[in-house]
């Protein structure tokens, strides 16, 4: 069963989602651009079997606070509040796209909070060709201003990004989408030679993995997040 709350984080209230039992080890789910907890119903129950999910709506996302003031780095530090208000001293972290660069800064910058990291379909920070964006008609489940700050850092992201991937301690599985996915899968393939003990596993399904192919997706996930623990 689904349990929605909200906690506040330095003034931002964030809204998040739990299933599975309260006593297994945590893991934490970090959405794309424009997504919100919801986006990972489909692979939830699985995930739930053997660990204690807790699924965020990012700011200006969803039912979180939009406080009109956006950067991935304050994403990652909300959620890095967000573990302290729980209790949660470390955790297995899966980031989607956006909520991938999110897990990495912060498995990058607080190492000793993430056990194991799973980035699916991420682009390496490197910088990039810009787009026009246009806003889509009619009401959004998300600030776009927040997507247009985002988007500028994607764009041209902070260089010392790449850098401290290095730092990264936790055993990373990198998700990557193939062919059919508009991320750059030479870089997805560099983001995950650059983390120390990174590995990359192809499923050759596009970017939206935990979509198209879910039961592929948490058959690779649940397979690493176990091993070692027997």
């Amino acid at each position: 069963m689904v349990d929605q709350r909200s906690v506040d984080v330095g003034g931002v209230r964030l809204a998040y989602r739990t299933w599975g039992p309260p006593d297994a080890p945590p893991l934490v789910l970090l959405h794309a651009l424009g997504e919100d907890a919801t986006d990972w119903e489909v692979v939830v129950p699985a995930l739930a079997r053997s660990r204690r999910v807790y699924a965020l709506d990012l700011r200006g996302h969803g039912r979180s606070d939009w406080p009109g003031d956006y950067s991935l780095e304050l994403m990652q530090a909300d959620v890095l509040q967000f573990l302290d208000a729980l209790g949660l001293a470390a955790v297995d972290l899966i980031g989607h796209s956006m909520g991938g660069i999110v897990a990495y800064l912060l498995a990058a910058n607080h190492p000793q909070r993430v056990s194991r990291l799973v980035l699916e379909d991420v682009p390496i920070p490197r910088p990039r060709e810009r787009t026009t964006l246009t806003r889509p008609d009619g009401a959004l489940s998300f600030d776009w201003e927040m997507v247009l700050a985002v988007r500028r850092q994607i764009d041209v992201p902070d260089p010392r990004w790449l850098e401290r991937l290095s730092r990264i301690t936790a055993k990373t599985l990198v998700l990557a989408g193939g062919p059919h996915s508009h991320v750059p899968q030479d870089g997805v393939a560099e983001l995950a030679s650059r983390i120390p003990g990174g590995r990359v596993v192809t499923i050759p399904v596009g970017h939206l993995i935990h979509h198209a192919a879910p039961e592929l997706f948490t058959e690779a996930v649940s397979a690493f997040l176990q091993e070692d623990c027997d």
